[in-house]
């Protein structure tokens, strides 16, 4: 049974909740390699990775919007958020980041088991 309403809400949430959470990382640069040091010596890849991530908050929430048009895009999502998310606990364990880089992971991949029961929720827009 196709659940559409479940996968906006999903995608909508996480498009928004990013939107809020992101956008003040662009004045955080500094600030970041002062309390976790060293500086960020190569920032076209923190601005850029930045962008990326910003610029998927959006398409969560064109998802969210009509879940059933972008279906096929909910797969991409789920990559987008696991691909972060199975490496931070490893990367915690080695001492290569912190416990906040950590529950970011923690989040996105509480994020893709949503996005992976939204795809499941919702039916496929009907063949021509």
């Amino acid at each position: 049974m196709a659940d559409s309403k479940f996968a906006s809400r999903v995608f909508i949430l996480a498009g928004v909740y990013g939107l809020l959470v992101l956008p003040p990382f662009y004045f955080l640069e500094e600030r970041i390699g002062r309390d976790t040091p060293p500086p960020i010596t190569h920032p076209e890849y923190y601005y850029g990775f930045l962008g990326v991530t910003i610029a998927w908050q959006i398409a969560f929430v064109m998802i969210g919007r009509n879940p059933v048009r972008y279906r096929p895009l909910m797969l991409v999502a789920v990559f987008e958020k696991v691909s972060y998310g199975v490496v931070a606990l490893p990367m915690y364990v080695l001492g290569r980041i912190g416990g906040g880089p950590l529950m970011g992971g923690i989040i996105d991949l509480g994020l893709a088991v949503l996005f992976i029961l939204a795809f499941q929720r919702t039916s496929s827009p009907a063949s021509p």
